[in-house]
């Protein structure tokens, strides 16, 4: 299974992005998918994650209302909408993703086995 994420770039405060993180070698729909974040110096946290059918999603405390996580089995992709963007949510953003049974999901990213190489986002004040 490999995990490719894209979207990132280099917006200013106040802009919106949306992430993309493409499944492959693997069903999307058997698993439950996550984005952790982690920018310079500091350890990777988690974002939001979602169940494998997409009826179950959790944000980290503060992430709700700004971001929005999605997907769509079809085309075996998941997305982060992010909106508001401020010079803090500057990060490589990174999606994991898990086989798991349904509506299982998690923000601890133990609990993943399989990651992507990220994307950047930088947020300009």
């Amino acid at each position: 299974v490999q995990l490719q994420a894209y979207g990132g770039g280099l917006v200013q405060a106040g802009d919106s992005l949306r992430l993309s993180c493409v499944i492959s070698g693997g069903i999307i729909s058997a698993y439950a998918m996550a984005w952790f974040r982690q920018a310079p110096g500091k350890e990777r946290e988690p974002v939001a994650t979602i169940s494998r059918a997409g009826t179950v999603t959790y944000y980290q405390e503060g992430k709700k209302g700004r971001f929005t996580i999605s997907r769509d089995n079809a085309k075996g992709t998941v997305y982060l909408q992010m909106n508001g963007l401020k010079p803090e949510d500057t990060a490589v953003y990174h999606c994991a993703a898990r086989s798991t049974v349904t509506g299982w999901t998690s923000l601890d990213e133990r609990d993943y086995n399989y990651w992507g190489h990220g994307t950047q986002v930088t947020v300009s004040s």
